[in-house]
């Protein structure tokens, strides 16, 4: 009896830590910039067992600095409910349950706030468990911060290509340029590569992501008023 006190004690012990831990660090990277992520650290430390120099480009830059154009070009292509849902888009969902039922490949269904949640505080290796601090996580940040710092947090942290993390960085190894002087043309042709930035390139772009990029675009003058609105409230 004694010992299973002991561990039901451990466990609620935990638990606890785990919860108050998690809630102060969420409520911290709402004003503080997210410098690193465990993707990153991953993903230097995936380089240097293959033999290679990590590399790793990253630099925080406020969303008053970069072009709206990036946040617009990544929900038309990622998210296009993201201001109307609330961590979770269940028409996407319902889609790909259905899908799923006559296809053998399951058509993901994540939000920017489910991306957000798993680049910034998980690792990149789907299974149930990680499925579950995503659910976690994405609650917590769609309760604690705004859609703007969502935005923000999601277009400074996403892997952009090998060893390349966000805006700054994309717009420095890839157009010669900053997040803030990146063209509408050249924003839809980033989102248009984030299903795989590893295998698609937003510098030397395939006709796969050329013809992406065009629909972008396109999508992309939906979500210019709504964008705008949203930032003014």
């Amino acid at each position: 009896m004694k010992i299973t006190r002991y561990i039901f004690h451990l466990i609620k012990k935990i638990a606890i830590f785990f919860f108050l831990s998690t809630i102060l660090v969420v409520i911290a990277y709402r004003f503080v910039p997210v410098y690193i992520t465990p993707l990153m650290v991953i993903r230097c430390l995936q380089q240097a067992t293959e033999g290679e120099i990590p590399t790793l480009y990253h630099t925080w830059v406020p969303l008053e600095r970069i072009t709206s154009n990036l946040p617009k070009a990544v929900i038309a292509s990622e998210d296009s409910r993201f201001f109307t849902h609330s961590g979770f888009d269940t028409v996407e969902i319902e889609k790909a349950i259905e899908e799923s039922k006559t296809k053998n490949k399951v058509r993901g269904a994540s939000t920017i706030s489910q991306q957000t949640a798993k680049n910034v505080f998980l690792w990149p290796n789907s299974s149930w468990v990680r499925k579950g601090f995503e659910v976690y996580f994405t609650l917590l940040i769609e309760l604690i911060w705004n859609k703007e710092r969502i935005v923000e947090v999601y277009v400074n942290s996403i892997e952009m290509g090998k060893g390349i993390y966000g805006a700054e960085a994309v717009a420095k190894h890839h157009f010669n340029t900053t997040a803030k002087k990146l063209t509408g043309s050249q924003c839809a042709l980033i989102a248009a590569t984030l299903p795989n930035p590893i295998r698609f390139s937003s510098k030397n772009p395939s006709i796969y992501v050329l013809r992406r990029k065009a629909v972008i675009e396109k999508r992309m003058r939906y979500v210019v008023l709504e964008y705008q609105s949203k930032k003014n409230e």
